[in-house]
């Protein structure tokens, strides 16, 4: 048997490549469609288009496993290695993100099939919003994919965070309109349904952010860094603690802030004294305001409260958010301005532990 020339071999490789290509643009294009198409039918209520999307999601599924095999069939055929198969692995993890965009929009479909009337006009802006910016992320992460745009991609990363304000506006609308017997319950838990579905979309997009970074750089994704927020009344003791602990435990695997409702006018000095023996620095910190966490540009992965008031303070608690209370073995609201060096290794100690625990949750055993 001849065995083929070296032009003949690579001229087969960049066909098989030319195939998986103009297979992952089959892909993307309709499941764009699909997106598009199940937004406005949720806008409309168009249930004959709604149908539609139900029915298309056979065909994003017969596209989806015809790239699969393509895939798969080029790593048997070839044995890439380096650029073309970070590619080729890209495209197979990329595929699944798409499936599953696929099945949100079937499913929003199906959620409008089941709904009596459309949702009142104010919702329907804020549904629209959701619509534009999870289609937008999903349209850039693809060009980003499909041009291999590393850049466009880093850019493109975290545009799925635009929608948290607006999902929990929505929220609260269709309680409104639910109460106020404009909108059936039925309907309204259809329409929360669907665009929490939407906004899954904006988060699959990351996950091909991701993708096209690794096979354009070969730098894979490193460990999530955690957005942490400790919240107390006057942010010159326990919060404090806790921004400072974390900061010097686990630097490479959270971001860090504090504040207080009601923030003292400095630190307490014996506190920034006893800290600094521990090996923690407070130096230049300042008590903080604490302002609506739900507002914030970007959201807290975790916000602990280490005052008995807390929930009094921070109403709106945004759905990607989680909000921990965190004994301190001390009542804050009976200590002192200052406080003694007993009280503040007490509440050291309690805070140092929970802080741990917390973070290794959240990064593994192996967190830093």
């Amino acid at each position: 048997m001849i065995e083929p020339t070296q032009p003949h071999y690579e001229q087969r490789m960049e066909e098989d490549l030319a195939a998986i290509r103009a297979q992952v643009r089959e892909v993307a294009n309709r499941v764009e469609a699909q997106v598009g198409d199940a937004v406005r039918a949720l806008l409309e209520r168009d249930r004959r288009l709604a149908n539609h999307v139900i029915l298309g999601d056979r065909e994003v599924n017969r596209q989806y496993r015809a790239l699969d095999h393509l895939a798969h069939a080029f790593i048997v055929r070839h044995a890439p290695s380096g650029g073309h198969l970070r590619y080729v692995s890209a495209v197979l993890r990329m595929n699944v993100s798409l499936e599953r965009v696929g099945d949100y929009a079937g499913t929003v479909g199906r959620e409008v099939v089941q709904m009596t009337a459309p949702p009142p006009t104010r919702i329907a802006r804020d549904v629209d919003l959701i619509g534009h910016q999870a289609r937008n992320s999903l349209h850039q992460a693809l060009a980003a994919f499909q041009d291999g745009d590393a850049d466009l991609a880093r850019q493109s990363h975290g545009l799925a965070d635009q929608t948290d304000f607006t999902l929990d506006k929505v929220f609260t609308e269709l309680l409104e309109a639910a109460e106020a017997h404009e909108l059936l319950l039925k309907d309204a838990f259809g329409v929360l349904r669907a665009i929490n579905l939407i906004k899954r979309v904006a988060e699959q997009a990351e996950n091909i952010c991701e993708q096209t970074v690794f096979f354009v750089t070969g730098v894979p994704q490193g460990p999530r860094v955690f957005r942490v927020l400790f919240v107390d009344e006057r942010n010159d003791g326990a919060s404090a603690i806790a921004e400072g602990y974390a900061r010097k435990a686990f630097p490479e695997s959270g971001l860090y802030a504090s504040a207080g409702w009601n923030p003292a006018d400095r630190m307490d000095p014996g506190l920034a004294r006893f800290l600094d023996r521990n090996g923690v620095d407070i130096r230049g910190k300042r008590p903080t305001r604490l302002r609506p966490i739900h507002e914030e540009a970007r959201h807290w992965n975790v916000v602990v409260g280490l005052h008995p008031d807390v929930k009094a303070h921070i109403l709106v608690i945004p759905f990607k958010t989680v909000l921990l209370e965190w004994e301190l073995g001390l009542d804050p609201r009976s200590l002192p301005a200052e406080l003694t060096e007993e009280q503040m290794e007490v509440m050291f100690k309690n805070i140092a532990v929970q802080v741990q625990d917390v973070m290794r949750i959240l990064r593994g055993p192996d967190a830093r």
